[in-house]
């Protein structure tokens, strides 16, 4: 048998419970999910072909 006060002791726990939970969070972007980061560090020595000097040096 339910009294008065446990109805009550109810209705606070189901207001405070309908507070946390009522409603649910704010979407999240895909573009938000995603990390890009470079797999490796760079290197400059690879950068540091230049196709034009190569053609200068043997081909000329």
């Amino acid at each position: 048998m339910r009294t008065h006060e446990d109805h009550e002791t109810g209705d606070a726990a189901a207001a405070v419970r309908q507070a946390r939970f009522g409603r649910l969070p704010e979407p999240v972007r895909p573009q938000d999910m995603v990390e890009e980061r470079p797999a490796t560090d760079p290197d400059p020595a690879r950068d540091a072909y230049n196709p034009d000097e190569w053609l200068v040096r043997y081909c000329l």
